[in-house]
């Protein structure tokens, strides 16, 4: 498709930015002496300059050189938004590993599949989650365990690190900064653009979880075309510029649209630990200075009806990015009345680095579509035979550009079911470009539902419930939720005409993590199928949609 969104760009946007060449090992130490002094990170009152962090980090890479960690090992960060994970991703980086991302919330099972499929030698974990990780350690072959507690870095003495005994497998946070503590300084690997730094994991089109392989080309070129977005606005107001990052780091949107995006102009990151505690997030948004806001649709919607949201003052706040799900208008029209600012949607994925497409900082109005594909990037939509359709047509969304990960990690075959024989992702996502050159989104190609911007998938699920003794079938639809957009709903039928749902409730929590758990059960006697025996989601919408 031509480039016709190159019509509809800011005339401040250079439409195809230079790559730096460098290794994201090289950035993070330039960046870190370049603006050494600046405030990097804050969290729970106690503030990082980018000089500390990357002695932090140095003392991090130390030590997992001293453990064997050889370049191309993986090593798992367990981690909410506090101190320790910008310290540990960088020196996971500069020690030539490849980081591999994990919700700190997790279930056993969940844990389990992700540290083997990436073969993981050592974890970074959030101490509370130590119980979730010692269960399922007899089906890892993990190297070495580091716990994380929630005082560290922090000046405080926590009494989760107190925790242990001699003889634990587990080292402390702090152990691994005084053993790391003295020697020479790292040399960050050389530069070599196809080598992954992050195997990002994501459930892609079918539901089974993938790591998706992104490379030092990936990210350079990904931070890049977002420098071109928005650096020309941003330098437009008085700095220094401080980002509140309330989407969680393991998330690929926050990651790198908010840390290693301040890290390349020396911005500092405000680290909200549990978004989920709005009353303590309000309370950091009165109390801190920030000129960058991140979120999505959820949280702006749950921001807006705090009581105290009028407390907030707004006046340094450059813009308020989304992403993740779609916002719904109703949101950003109320977030424009409080904040006077409207919400820039994005668009992006895992496989991508983050963004495709975002829309532009130069005061548009807020208008239902997820912006303009970024620099660099070119779109095409297709249908199911891969013919490329018309301006207004819809078809699914294909994207191509150097933000696009290399695969996906040992897994060749689900690589090429998403890759076009000329190197379009197939994105999974249905909609359409208008004569603007604007992306508009209108469906999910597959089954796939999203909970406050989180990839939930029904098969994950449906072989979760499958696995209780009582249920003889399952399955899992979406149904719209005011508060996360979207919800899993199952409908299941017995095998023993005696199980409840309290206890169908209880079974999912032990094997999902809470976004992924319906939010209903509806015992059926029996599912709709066609006549080859598959279960008919869309008469289960249908039915459910008529309640």
């Amino acid at each position: 498709m031509d480039a016709i969104w190159l019509s509809s760009y800011p005339p401040e946007v250079d439409p195809t930015p230079p790559v730096p060449d460098g290794s994201v090992p090289e950035l993070i130490r330039d960046c870190c002496r370049q603006f050494a002094p600046a405030e990097a990170y804050w969290s729970m009152g106690r503030s990082l300059t980018f000089a500390e962090t990357w002695t932090l980090a140095q003392r991090v890479a130390r030590w997992l050189v001293a453990q064997g960690v050889r370049p191309g090992d993986r090593v798992a960060i367990m981690l909410p938004n506090v101190l320790a994970f910008p310290v540990l991703t960088y020196g996971t980086l500069v020690a030539g590993g490849v980081v591999v991302n994990v919700n700190p919330m997790y279930t056993p099972r969940e844990l389990t599949h992700q540290l083997r499929d990436s073969g993981a030698r050592v974890l970074f974990a959030w101490e509370p989650a130590r119980p979730a990780v010692e269960k399922c350690l007899p089906d890892l072959e993990l190297g070495t365990l580091v716990s994380i507690a929630p005082g560290s870095l922090l000046g405080t003495v926590d009494r989760y690190a107190l925790r242990g005994a001699p003889g634990d497998q587990w080292v402390s946070f702090e152990a691994v900064l005084v053993v790391g503590g003295e020697g020479d300084e790292i040399a960050p690997p050389p530069p070599d653009p196809s080598r992954p730094v992050m195997l990002q994991y994501t459930g892609g089109t079918t539901g089974v979880s993938k790591g998706a392989v992104l490379t030092e080309r990936n990210v350079r070129a990904a931070l890049a075309q977002q420098m071109a977005w928005t650096g020309p606005f941003l330098a437009r107001r008085p700095g220094p510029h401080r980002r509140v990052l309330a989407m969680p780091l393991y998330h690929i949107a926050a990651l790198m649209a908010g840390m290693y995006r301040a890290l390349i102009d020396g911005s500092a990151c405000i680290l909200i630990a549990d978004p989920r505690n709005l009353d303590g997030l309000i309370d950091v948004l009165v109390s801190q200075r920030f000129t960058v806001m991140g979120g999505v649709n959820t949280l702006y919607n749950a921001l807006i009806n705090h009581p105290r949201i009028r407390d907030v003052d707004f006046s340094q706040c450059a813009f308020s990015g989304a992403g993740a799900t779609a916002t719904q208008q109703v949101v950003a029209d109320r977030w424009l009345a409080i904040s006077g600012m409207s919400i820039l949607e994005g668009y992006g994925m895992t496989e991508t680095c983050c963004y495709i497409s975002q829309q532009a900082l130069d005061g548009r109005p807020f208008d239902g579509s997820v912006g303009l594909p970024l620099p660099l990037t070119e779109l095409s939509i297709r249908d199911a035979s891969d013919r490329e359709l018309a301006v207004g047509e819809q078809g699914e969304v294909c994207v191509r550009g150097p933000q696009v990960m290399a695969g996906y990690w040992n897994r060749p075959d689900e690589t090429t079911l998403v890759m076009t024989q000329d190197g379009y992702l197939r994105t999974g996502d249905i909609g359409s470009i208008d004569r603007g050159g604007y992306l508009r989104l209108s469906e999910r190609k597959k089954d796939m539902i999203l909970v406050s911007g989180f990839n939930v998938f029904p098969t994950e699920i449906e072989g979760v419930l499958l696995g209780h003794p009582g249920i003889l079938e399952a399955a899992v639809i979406a149904v719209a939720d005011e508060h996360s957009g979207q919800a899993p709903v199952a409908f299941v039928v017995r095998r023993d005409p005696a199980l409840g749902e309290a206890e169908v409730h209880d079974y999912c929590a032990a094997h999902l993590t809470g976004y992924k758990r319906p939010r209903r059960i509806e015992f059926r006697d029996a599912l709709p199928k066609s006549p080859v025996g598959k279960v008919l989601r869309r008469v289960l919408r249908d039915d459910s949609a008529r309640f």
